[in-house]
């Protein structure tokens, strides 16, 4: 004589395993799409601030590489369609003259769009040198 072993059904549990998941799988989905925002938005900023030193390292005066670096900044990250928003470029000319380097510093604002992560506030510098061979107006 033969005896069945009686199993409790698993009909139905897919979908609640599924259920149970699905939130879990969204967060994640949002998690990586603010991080890349944050990396995207560090890129940005980095390249604003390399654009911005190079072109206050080619202005002719003082007062005009300030003015060319708020310039270049402003347009590499509008021109990227960039994440970061609300740039502050801090030129740093020190002696300007032939020889001498000019560092900027791009802030700006991320905004990180998921709910529970907070905006960041991401900061570049980059630094290039005045040429050598060229005139300078004091």
């Amino acid at each position: 004589m033969t005896t069945h072993l009686h199993r409790p059904r698993d009909a139905g549990s897919a979908t609640t395993e599924l259920v149970l998941v699905t939130p879990l799988l969204i967060l994640l989905a949002l998690v990586a799409v603010g991080f890349g925002k944050l990396v995207g938005a560090r890129l940005d900023a980095d390249e604003a601030a390399h654009q911005a030193a190079r072109a206050a390292s080619l202005a002719r005066s003082a007062d005009a590489a300030r003015a060319e670096a708020g310039l270049a900044a402003n347009r590499s990250l509008t021109g990227a369609g960039s994440s970061c928003t609300g740039p502050r470029i801090a030129p740093e000319l020190g002696a300007f003259a032939p020889g001498g380097v000019v560092r900027v510093t791009v802030t700006c604002h991320a905004s990180l769009d998921v709910p529970g992560m907070r905006s960041v506030d991401v900061t570049a510098s980059a630094a290039s040198v005045v040429d050598l061979y060229r005139g300078v107006e004091p």
